[in-house]
């Protein structure tokens, strides 16, 4: 077994860990959705004696779950606010969030210049003047939807 039984609490059954365990071993999951899925199985026990033991023993960890987001989020495309609400939707908090965020080290101006190349490959001052003001609108909208904040969008769009 990947798990010691020694020293589990008798405040939650061995299936709970057991259901934990499985879940945890193909991905990492925040305290907020770890509970959410464990609650339809075991909707009486006790989550915060198995969250302590989880975490006593590295098995689960909200900082390197937000770690493990940001990357993957990063790597879809998407910006920092988008991220942000995404990881406050799982029970991060705003703290670990902005840890995560930082630690990744991303410029976020070039990486929403490098996103709106991929999307677009022609250049706003190449079209006719009567379409202009329509497709920076179009691509404005496509940013933020992404999770861009406005000053990255202006100055991104001021380059167009």
């Amino acid at each position: 077994m990947p798990y010691s039984k020694q020293g589990v609490s008798a405040n939650f059954p061995q299936a709970l860990l057991d259901a934990a365990l499985a879940l945890l071993a193909r991905r990492e999951y925040s305290r907020l959705e770890l509970r959410r899925k464990l609650t339809g199985r075991f909707p009486d026990a006790d989550f915060d004696a198995l969250f302590e033991y989880l975490q006593r023993h590295n098995y689960q960890s909200d900082r390197r779950f937000a770690q493990v987001f940001v990357r993957s989020w990063v790597q879809r495309g998407q910006g920092p606010l988008r991220i942000s609400r995404e990881l406050q939707q799982r029970g991060i908090a705003g703290d670990l969030a902005s840890g995560a965020l930082a630690q990744a080290e991303v410029d976020w101006f070039a990486f929403a210049q490098e996103q709106l190349q991929r999307k677009y490959s022609v250049h706003i001052g190449a079209m006719p003047p009567d379409q202009r003001a329509k497709e920076y609108a179009r691509r404005q909208r496509y940013l933020a939807y992404r999770g861009f904040p406005a000053e990255v969008i202006h100055w991104v769009l001021g380059d167009q």
